[in-house]
């Protein structure tokens, strides 16, 4: 199996879209791994030259090369998996998770996050990271244990869509910002287009359930991948709905712009794949969510909402 390594480049990222139409910089084979180095931030969020933080040469280069940007996040790809076609899922290995600069940042804006009637003010600061010691020191001084993750990891969304934005999360994933999902996890996407088309970006140094004020703690990551296509067989139900496993957990996700429907999109998937898995009925399976499964509140920020249920591994299978 091959390791390819894409740089943070203008011509190896797009910006604030998803688009099946857009050609992959890179076809892969499955099983290969992928390195993809990503940036956060447009030039409003760059640190003053008072702060002794560096921004990055790629990071710059890609915010000059399209001074006018759709909003949204920087995102690495897409990278094309052979044979990849509809009704085929995609499953994306997240093998490493390195940081990419010894900074990053959090704020909100007016008229964005959970509570914008509150917070009408825009307000940035930049957050120390301490890479060696796997920490970020906040303004204030208090210092918490980073967990890095990407909010953004998706494939092509279906091509009757269009062009897209990259902050609301679909069916095709994208900007999930599951922070379950760090080194040693695994996210299952269901391909929607030739190839699947697989992007990342949006780096994450830490965030809570919920996502609250828009940002979590917003950085470059260098993520390791490796990209694994499962075929559909012929008759049999395609996956429809992202999933991920952890090393303790299975989880099922639901995004929607109604809280409450987002909540009922995860446990039905949840109960979908609880059924796939065993001999248990639909209402044995529904039972168990009640019993057995959390439902967190993923974030509640990026228009469509999202929550995902955990179910432990072991308790079934």
């Amino acid at each position: 199996m091959a390791l390819h390594k894409i740089q943070a480049s203008p011509e190896n990222v797009r910006i604030g879209v998803f688009d099946a139409a857009i050609p992959p910089i890179l076809t892969v084979a499955s099983g290969d791994t992928v390195v993809l180095v990503c940036v956060s931030g447009d030039a409003s969020t760059y640190p003053p030259a008072s702060s002794g933080f560096v921004v990055g040469p790629a990071l710059r280069a890609i915010n000059d090369a399209a001074p006018v940007r759709h909003p949204g996040h920087i995102i690495t790809g897409p990278i094309a998996i052979a044979g990849a076609a509809p009704g085929d899922t995609l499953e994306v290995r997240i093998d490493a998770i390195e940081y990419g600069a010894d900074w990053g940042f959090c704020g909100f804006r007016p008229l964005g996050g959970t509570l914008p009637e509150d917070f009408p003010e825009k307000y940035l600061t930049h957050i120390a990271v301490d890479c060696a010691r796997g920490v970020g020191r906040l303004a204030h001084g208090l210092e918490l244990k980073l967990a890095p993750f990407f909010g953004v990891m998706g494939v092509a969304p279906p091509p009757a869509y269009g062009r897209i934005s990259t902050i609301e999360p679909r069916e095709h994933a994208g900007n999930i910002d599951n922070k379950e999902l760090v080194a040693g996890t695994t996210l299952f996407l269901p391909v929607w287009a030739a190839g699947a088309l697989f992007s990342a970006g949006d780096g994450h140094g830490v965030q809570g359930d919920g996502e609250v004020c828009i940002n979590a703690l917003e950085m470059c990551l260098t993520g390791t991948f490796t990209l694994i296509l499962h075929r559909r067989a012929d008759g049999a139900e395609p996956m429809l709905y992202p999933r991920a496993e952890t090393p303790s957990h299975f989880i099922s996700m639901g995004m929607h712009s109604d809280l409450d429907q987002a909540m009922k999109q995860a446990l039905r998937e949840m109960i979908r794949f609880i059924c796939s898995r065993t001999t248990l009925s639909r209402q044995d399976a529904y039972q168990l969510c009640s019993l057995a499964v959390d439902f967190r509140v993923t974030q509640t920020v990026n228009g469509e909402k999202g929550v995902h249920g955990m179910l432990k591994r072991g308790l079934l299978f």
